[in-house]
């Protein structure tokens, strides 16, 4: 099953140091996952203060700068992993870095649901 780990941190500041290291983990798991035939995909987002947000609102479509809530983790990047079972995507969680800008942060783990017509 094809599983989406989203990862959520804290936006700030961190040194060039921390980011090289924190990217560095990133290409180590990306690579270990390619090598096992899992690797889907992985990026990092852009921060939210580039983010726009669309909904409908009493038959209306508004479209609004910003993210849709305000929380003190923000999306920061995702993976899609085909793991066997939840067990091993959360094996995968657990190499993810999550310290982004900062601060701690978690993993979301979502089942990717086929789109059947």
């Amino acid at each position: 099953m094809r599983y989406m780990l989203l990862i959520y941190s804290r936006e700030g500041s961190t040194s060039a140091e921390e980011e090289k290291a924190i990217a560095m983990t990133h290409h180590a798991v990306m690579k270990e996952a390619t090598q096992k035939g899992i690797f889907h995909g992985a990026e990092p987002l852009m921060p939210t203060s580039t983010a726009t947000t669309v909904r409908r609102q009493d038959g209306q479509i508004l479209v609004t700068d910003g993210p849709f809530a305000e929380t003190k983790e923000q999306l920061a990047g995702y993976y899609i992993l085909d793991c066997e079972n939840l067990d091993e995507a959360v094996g995968w969680a657990r190499k993810i870095p999550t310290a982004c800008h900062g601060g701690e942060g978690s993993v979301e783990i979502r089942p990717i649901r086929s789109m059947t017509l």
